[in-house]
């Protein structure tokens, strides 16, 4: 199934809720990318043994899958100095939540409780800022990628997928912030950068 090998299915057929699949990317140290950048498959984030947040998604979304949910992506993209963010979508109950691989203490995972994806964006916003100014910086989310249009392919590639993080970039995006309060945004305060500064993984970690 999805040309995975019996040992990778036995994995994934574990997975059976979402709990389960985010308690299982939480154990897979984050990819830095120390030798350039890679968009790896699900298989080759289960052989590196890391990932960062498209990967982690990606595994996440083929885990929802195999377990008969769709396979949706939602990119979440910030001002052109900070780093984007990358969620797989479930939805319980007719309530959306994400599962996200991150290294940071708040952009996580977010239980089924959202009407629609924008609310479930919106959760993300306060926590979204840079660590040396409380600036806020995420602007918009996108559509949902449902991945697939692109076959199943993607689930065992070998090679970067350039593709879907190319797709993810050109989905129709939607502002979160209306365009009339940009300016008066409040950055997070001192206490608020010191207490969310903390980090799961080092880059001086030998599995990373």
């Amino acid at each position: 199934m999805f040309g995975l090998s019996d040992s990778e299915m036995r994995l994934f057929r574990r997975l059976t809720t979402a709990k389960k699949i985010q308690d299982f990317l939480d154990t897979i140290p984050v990819n830095f990318e120390k030798k350039g950048q890679t968009y790896m498959s699900p298989r080759r984030v289960l052989k590196t043994g890391k990932a960062h947040c498209l990967e982690g998604a990606l595994l996440a979304a083929c885990a929802l899958w195999i377990h008969g949910t769709r396979p949706l992506l939602m990119d979440l993209t910030s001002k052109s100095y900070d780093d984007d963010h990358v969620v797989a979508l479930f939805r319980v109950g007719g309530y959306w939540g994400a599962l996200s691989k991150t290294n940071h203490a708040v952009l996580r995972y977010r239980d089924p409780i959202y009407k629609n994806i924008r609310e479930l964006a919106l959760s993300y916003f306060h926590e979204y800022y840079m660590s040396n100014n409380g600036v806020k910086t995420l602007v918009s989310y996108s559509r949902p990628l449902d991945l697939r249009k692109f076959g199943s392919g993607w689930v065992t590639d070998e090679k970067n997928l350039h593709y879907i993080a190319h797709a993810l970039d050109e989905q129709k995006h939607y502002a979160l912030v209306p365009k009339v309060n940009r300016r008066i945004l409040r950055p997070a305060s001192a206490f608020e950068r010191t207490t969310t500064d903390a980090r799961e993984w080092l880059r001086s970690d030998p599995r990373t």
